[in-house]
């Protein structure tokens, strides 16, 4: 039969779909290999990081550990594949890893265009600049003529484009792959400056010799919205990975955490009776045990908590909740109900 140019053309955008999306049963390919991959960063402190015994922590951490919670009731049964920024998308794409959980940008081109899907955020940040103090500079404005360090393969590099295009001034760009090549080259003179979300250049800090030396620039040059990432395709996954994070700023929002969360079972509150699987069949539509925002709860904490271990005012990186407080303290961090 003959075909027009018309169905060609139809016919390699689905092939192309296709070969871009999940398979429907990433649920299932977890449990029945028994844990769960995660893509993370190749090291970024209170975000993904591992300890010289390989042990990981840190927001992005987390969020792989509670949805091993919620599949598995076991917040272990994870393991963890270190992505560049370049790499991360294409360890997604081809399946090598389950989840995302890395310091991403939420985009319109990275959501509708590489086959992926944002199941929310964990983090909204912004764009940045560090300097060393002995500059004298105190505005992003006064960095005409610079040279910039930052990743290649990020959303950074636009960003910066973007900014010294609109105020006028010229840059040179100092681009590597891995983020510690960033940091050693700003930490050995390289380039004037280092740029990337704020919360990365808070943990960035912390890796140069003389962290007290540099300073974080007043000047936020754009909206960062950070969180976990899956194939499109498959949207059992995407709504297990998608609720597991709702579940756990709900429980914050509700007054529940990981030492109380045991008593809070008893409350006559519905709305934790849903959430802790005492009432409903929430469970069971995402395709786990009714018990499944109990166990995040459990072993893994709510949202707050994660944030205070890992990030907050009382870590290395001293992060304020700002934007990532609840909605009802003065943030923007909002969940859909459970009911």
């Amino acid at each position: 039969m003959k075909r027009t140019l018309k169905s060609l053309v139809i016919g390699t955008a689905a092939a192309i779909a296709v070969a871009t999306t999940a398979p429907a049963g990433t649920l299932d390919d977890v449990k029945k290999k028994g844990f769960v991959q995660c893509g993370v960063s190749q090291g970024l402190p209170g975000f993904s990081n591992p300890d010289d015994k390989g042990n990981w922590t840190g927001l992005d951490v987390d969020v792989c550990r509670a949805v091993a919670a919620a599949v598995f009731g076991d917040p272990n049964k994870v393991k963890f594949t270190p992505l560049s920024a370049k790499e991360r998308f294409t360890a997604l794409q081809s399946g090598e890893v389950d989840m995302l959980s890395r310091n991403t940008t939420w985009t319109a081109t990275r959501d509708t265009a590489l086959g992926l899907n944002f199941a929310g955020v964990n983090y909204y940040d912004g764009q940045g600049f560090m300097v060393r103090k002995s500059l004298g500079v105190t505005s992003a404005k006064q960095l005409g003529g610079a040279a910039v360090c930052t990743n290649t393969g990020t959303t950074t590099e636009l960003n910066v484009a973007d900014y010294f295009r609109a105020n006028k001034m010229q840059y040179e760009v100092v681009a590597f792959e891995k983020s510690d090549e960033v940091v050693k080259a700003y930490d050995e003179g390289r380039c004037d400056v280092y740029t990337t979300d704020r919360s990365g250049l808070a943990a960035q800090r912390l890796k140069l010799k003389n962290p007290d030396e540099h300073i974080v620039l007043p000047e936020i040059i754009s909206k960062e919205p950070l969180g976990p990432v899956v194939r499109q395709g498959d949207d059992q996954w995407f709504d297990l990975v998608k609720w597991t994070l709702f579940a756990m700023v709900n429980a914050e929002e509700l007054g529940v955490n990981s030492k109380n969360v045991d008593e809070m079972k008893k409350s006559n509150n519905p709305a934790i009776k849903r959430l802790l699987g005492v009432e409903g069949k929430f469970g069971e539509n995402l395709g786990v045990s009714n018990d499944w925002a109990y166990n995040i709860i459990k072993h893994v904490g709510n949202y707050g908590e994660s944030y205070d271990r890992n990030v907050g005012p009382k870590t290395p990186l001293g992060l304020a909740r700002g934007l990532n407080a609840l909605w009802n303290k003065g943030g923007i961090m909002y969940a859909p109900p459970i009911r």
